[in-house]
């Protein structure tokens, strides 16, 4: 105890760098870890994971599929923007069975207008339901939109399951977390004959932490899954992210709609841009933040986890999680910079979608994710009750089954849907 105090008491007085986290050895594979250079010097630790038994004849059934129109989805929606900042997003036509959409007031409808108010914007009661009022027609103004987004496509989802030899599971750590976080996740899926995919972001875990802070910035970062992505992406491939790791998903669903068959999002947040706060704690100067650093993992402990007992903490060190450098850490933090990520960039896109909310969660509040279920075409909210922030590592049972249970699920036909409507 003395000696980190001292070597903390020493780092502020001479503000040296501390010691960065480098990969064990560099080899390509060493016990199912990748070492992969993305750039010189770069090396991200990657977990790999190959299904004991692999699938035979999944790949033609998967085109037999495609062919006879099984889980076909018609994906069609307005996006209208206002020069005011008003958004209104209109669902054409029935895509999916109505309990898949959620909205904000507890209806679900297959099709409708949804009318969604940015941060900026002060309504000035002309519109309800993106629609104008009954107002006298002298009166009545037509305003123009600046920007008009139409999407229509269609999408081909399918059950996955663990014998498909065209099925990845990528696995996208946040903030302070390693690829050790999904521990749990990575064992019961490989288990069920999955190939996963987990990577440690640049700076955590083993992968290398360079010393220049734009190594760190979203854009860096979202390069760096990238190149992961290209690397082991197949046919199918399922995107699971956490926190921070969630805006990666989103990025590489949106660069790679066709590839990218579903998407898991836990405690990501509401669909805004990122931009870093300019009155944080992390804006400190690394050496105050590396003497702050057991006060940090002490808040991070009780904000992040529902229950802060033994248990928890040595889920943590199993984890790796919060174990970054002080330098890295307000990197990171002042590097999450992607304007780019709005409202209107997440209601473009046609994966579905799964968000996974911990009840408990001080970093993340439901109604952002509540938030982001409207936005989103195809999406689920599933909230444990019993989870906090960390609730891969709180609830693994539940948190597997849950994406077992979105893995196996495929939409009705539209031939079923359409009889299933004419019954009525």
């Amino acid at each position: 105890m003395l000696t980190s105090i001292a070597e903390r008491i020493m780092y502020c007085l001479t503000g040296k760098t501390p010691n960065s986290v480098g990969p064990v050895e560099m080899s390509e594979t060493s016990d199912g870890y990748d070492f992969l250079e993305v750039k010189p010097g770069r090396v991200l630790r990657v977990r790999h994971i190959l299904p004991s038994c692999p699938g035979g004849r999944e790949e033609e059934e998967f085109v037999e599929e495609k062919n006879g129109g099984q889980g076909l989805v018609h994906c069609k929606r307005r996006i209208t923007v206002y020069r005011n900042g008003q958004l209104v997003i209109e669902n054409l036509g029935a895509t999916l069975r109505s309990e898949i959409l959620h909205c904000r007031n507890g209806n679900s409808e297959p099709a409708g207008t949804l009318e969604v108010e940015l941060s900026d914007f002060t309504s000035t009661g002309n519109e309800v339901g993106g629609k104008e009022s009954d107002a006298p027609p002298g009166k009545r103004r037509k305003r123009k939109p600046k920007k008009v987004i139409m999407v229509d496509c269609q999408r081909q989802v399918t059950c996955c399951k663990g014998t498909h030899s065209d099925v990845v599971l990528f696995f996208i750590h946040g903030v302070g977390g390693s690829l050790d976080i999904w521990k749990e996740q990575l064992d019961f899926f490989s288990k069920l004959g999955y190939e996963v995919v987990a990577p440690d972001l640049v700076g955590h875990g083993a992968s290398t932490a360079p010393q220049i802070g734009a190594a760190y910035s979203f854009y860096a970062l979202a390069e760096d899954m990238r190149c992961i992505f290209k690397r082991y992406a197949k046919k199918r491939n399922i995107l699971v992210g956490h926190s921070y790791g969630v805006s990666f998903c989103t990025f590489l669903a949106h660069e790679y709609p066709d590839l990218v068959h579903k998407v898991v999002m836990i405690n990501g947040g509401g669909p805004t841009a990122l931009e870093p706060s300019l009155c944080s704690i992390f804006n400190m100067p690394t050496c105050v933040l590396h003497c702050l650093s057991p006060c940090l993992a002490w808040s991070f402990l009780k904000a992040g986890f529902a229950r802060q007992g033994a248990k928890e903490k040595q889920l943590l060190r199993e984890g790796n999680a919060f174990n970054v450098s002080s330098f890295v850490l307000r990197a990171m933090m002042s590097g999450q910079y992607w304007p780019e990520g709005d409202e209107v960039y997440h209601a473009e896109l046609t994966v579905p979608i799964l968000l996974v909310h911990g009840m408990h969660d001080k970093f993340v509040p439901l109604d952002e994710d509540q938030r982001m279920a409207e936005i989103l075409l195809i999406t689920f909210l599933k909230v444990i009750e019993e989870g906090s922030h960390m609730v891969m590592l709180e609830c693994p049972e539940t948190v597997n089954t849950l994406l077992h249970e979105f893995l196996l699920w495929e939409p009705e036909t539209q031939s079923t849907a359409a009889e299933d409507t004419g019954n009525e």
